[in-house]
């Protein structure tokens, strides 16, 4: 199993001073049940000591990737047109071969985090 967070969710986590080590404990929590399934590949989490949500996106529990952040004191929940987007990303990213993976981390526009509940360095 291998978590990555995409570059967006990178510079949104640092502003909010959330670490690669709570991420990959939260995708750890989420495989165990411990999120809101949302359905269709995307999960909501809590972070930051309940700060912040989370939008995460499985590919059929291969892959976990951190897609979207926001604070709870800015906004409820994320509205239904934003969950269908979400559930369409999830499915393209359901199609991703190794070797687009391979070239999204390669141009940076994902970052691994974790392999195998193992924070990467």
């Amino acid at each position: 199993m291998r978590t990555f967070k995409t570059a967006w969710f990178s510079k949104a986590a640092r502003k909010a001073l959330i670490r690669d080590s709570e991420l990959c404990s939260t995708v750890q929590k989420a495989r165990q049940g411990l999120a809101d399934d949302l359905g269709g590949g995307v999960f909501k989490t809590r972070l930051n000591k309940n700060m912040h949500r989370s939008i995460i996106l499985a590919k059929g529990g291969e892959y976990w990737i951190f897609e979207y952040l926001f604070a709870k004191k800015d906004r409820d929940n994320i509205e239904d047109d934003e969950l269908e987007a979400f559930r369409a990303l999830a499915k393209h990213y359901e199609k991703l071969s190794h070797a687009q993976l391979a070239l999204l981390l390669q141009n940076e526009d994902f970052m691994e985090i974790c392999h195998d509940d193992k924070a990467q360095v």
